[in-house]
């Protein structure tokens, strides 16, 4: 009988609950477009904020230790410490070694260059060498590709990247102007009476200070330097999440319990201390500029994308109430009706709410399905990639709806068990 009284409701006054559920299921589509991004949207971003650069630099832990005397530093300008090459696969056995996208060492060095095709005199330049595509040995025998063309996307080549096994550079699209260097030519390449020749492959566009010197294969580097196996700076990129208060913390200082959630936790800050424990005399250090931007960026995006939220549910609860108060004044004679002949306050109040529950879940689950569509769109226009359903998603739609229809009825609901069905059936 319960059931029947429910069915009857939906098929008298059809049009009120089509608007009804109309505001609802735009108001859940609205939620579950926006809950579907934002569940996506720290790692898609993350991805994506990859192509600004390295996120960590890892440097000699000597270059850190301070030089001081009478309160003057007396480090030189360029510290002459320098880290073994072979220990860099143990970068890919930390904890969060899935999240490490790439790492580049380098080296720098001072050089004259000049060109067979020119007569003038050697040009002052620097010499970066760097990976390109290498692939690196790992503890376990496995290797691993990796180089400046994941750490430093953006780096755009007119041309080709030299082989890490050959004679080969790239040079600045600076340098390449000032020069009138182009790919094909052989650079002489001298420094600290050491000599080699350089093919160039391509003109390079960094949009900073590489667009004046030139890259070549990191061994070219520790060649010229008289440095084999050894380079002077790590560069590396990983997927990390925005760092908060907690994040900026001292782990030395932290008991056990703060340490194991600190360390279970991708923040750059935590990363670089793991990566200084399976690499020996280095100053891993988070470059701040980067990651702060990249934390600020993914807040406001996600700020954002709750304030929407909250603001399609209001949307909702207000539409929802306003119709719930229409029906149960249309319905004043039903509900006088029910009371006379012996219906409680309770039961009606629970028939009234369970025909808004009903309401709620299926508009509810059109507007789940509704914000899917809405969310892969945004997500292809976005980020290129759209998100995937999630069945947490579909059930905190549903509670959501269920809320919002409650929530919104409840003042007429509240106004209806209070009737007294004498007034309303002698039409007062």
């Amino acid at each position: 009988m319960f059931l029947r009284l429910v069915a009857d409701s939906f098929g008298r006054r059809p049009r009120r609950k089509l608007l009804t559920g109309a505001a609802l299921a735009l108001g859940m589509a609205v939620v579950t477009a926006a809950f579907s991004v934002s569940l996506d949207v720290g790692d898609r971003l993350a991805h994506e904020f990859r192509a600004l650069g390295a996120n960590l630099l890892v440097t000699p832990q000597a270059d850190s230790l301070p030089l001081e005397i009478g309160g003057v530093d007396y480090r030189p300008v360029n510290s002459g410490a320098y880290l073994p090459e072979q220990d860099l696969g143990k970068i890919k056995t930390i904890f969060w070694h899935n999240n490490i996208v790439g790492f580049a060492p380098v080296m720098e060095v001072p050089a004259e260059v000049s060109t067979a095709s020119s007569s003038a005199a050697p040009v002052k330049t620097t010499l970066l060498g760097t990976w390109a595509h290498h692939s690196v040995v790992l503890p376990d025998s496995r290797t691993y590709a990796t180089g400046m063309d994941q750490t430093n996307s953006w780096w755009h080549v007119d041309g080709r990247w030299f082989r890490d096994d050959a004679p080969e550079a790239i040079v600045g699209k600076s340098f390449a102007a000032r020069t009138i260097v182009k790919p094909g030519d052989t650079l002489h390449i001298n420094s600290s009476d050491r000599s080699i020749a350089l093919t160039v492959t391509g003109i390079l566009s960094a949009a900073g200070p590489e667009d004046d010197a030139i890259v070549a294969p990191l061994q070219i580097a520790q060649q010229l330097a008289n440095k084999p196996g050894q380079y002077r700076r790590l560069y590396v990129s990983a997927l990390t999440k925005p760092e908060d208060d907690f994040a900026r913390r001292n782990p030395t200082t932290m008991n056990a319990a703060d340490l194991e959630r600190w360390s279970c936790s991708p923040y750059a800050s935590s990363i670089a201390y793991e990566i200084k424990q399976v690499l020996p005399g280095v100053d891993a250090h988070v470059i701040r500029r980067v990651a702060e931007g990249e934390g600020s960026i993914l807040t406001r995006v996600r700020m954002l994308l709750w304030l929407a939220s909250v603001a399609a549910l209001l949307a909702a609860v207000l539409a929802v109430g306003a119709s719930s108060a229409a029906a149960v004044i249309e319905r004043r004679s039903e509900i006088g009706l029910m009371k006379a002949i012996g219906a409680g306050s309770g039961t009606i109040g629970f028939l009234l709410a369970a025909e808004q529950l009903l309401l709620a879940f299926v508009g509810g689950g059109v507007g789940y399905g509704l914000g899917i569509v809405l969310a892969r769109f945004l997500g292809e226009k976005i980020f290129g990639v759209a998100p995937e359903p999630s069945v947490l998603v579909f059930i905190v739609i549903l509670a959501l709806a269920a809320c919002v229809t409650l929530l919104g009825s409840a003042i007429p609901l509240h106004r209806a068990s209070r009737y007294e069905p004498a007034p309303i059936l002698r039409g007062e």
